[in-house]
């Protein structure tokens, strides 16, 4: 009996201390504050102009039509991340060329003879594509590649020798 008294009393203090406990517990909250940051990030792969044959005697003569191309470029940044396509004055640029108003020409692969072109912006190839920030192409960034057209002309009356002729020119993306 002794002990039936002793495990009641024990199991009284229990829940005395456990209701004590309870009535004494208490909480706190704060807030957590999570956060990234997605930064602007971009890519541009350029691709092949080809001219196709220039003909100084008859169809790109002087009383002829310039000689046009174009070609494509794929740039892919961020969305709405901003960014500029420049391109540069070329590997053969004439005297007197700078990145706002770049004079391009080609250069012959066999000899020191060069024919000149230009890079636009625009398919009535007004907009000349320079290689500064006010000569570039402006470009919103949508997440996905887009492809950025690049026109190009050979203007007719140029006297040149046969052969081939070939630039390299650099495009940047700045963003």
């Amino acid at each position: 009996m002794k002990a039936l008294k002793t495990a009641v009393s024990a199991a009284t203090v229990a829940a005395a201390l456990l209701a004590t406990a309870s009535a004494h517990a208490a909480t706190a909250t704060a807030n957590l504050t999570i956060s990234a940051t997605v930064g602007s990030a971009c890519s541009i792969n350029s691709g092949t102009l080809a001219f196709g044959a220039y003909d100084p005697v008859i169809v790109n003569s002087s009383l002829g039509v310039d000689l046009l191309g174009s070609a494509s470029m794929t740039v892919q940044c961020t969305a709405l991340g901003s960014a500029v396509v420049t391109l540069g004055q070329g590997s053969n640029a004439g005297t007197g060329s700078t990145d706002a108003v770049p004079l391009r020409r080609l250069k012959n692969t066999t000899s020191n003879n060069f024919l000149n072109y230009s890079l636009y912006q625009d398919l009535t190839r007004l907009v000349v594509w320079g290689n500064t920030s006010g000569t570039g192409l402006p470009y919103l960034g949508t997440g996905l590649p887009i492809p950025v057209l690049v026109y190009g002309t050979i203007p007719k009356g140029q006297n040149v020798a046969s052969g081939t002729y070939n630039d390299t020119v650099v495009a940047t993306l700045t963003f």
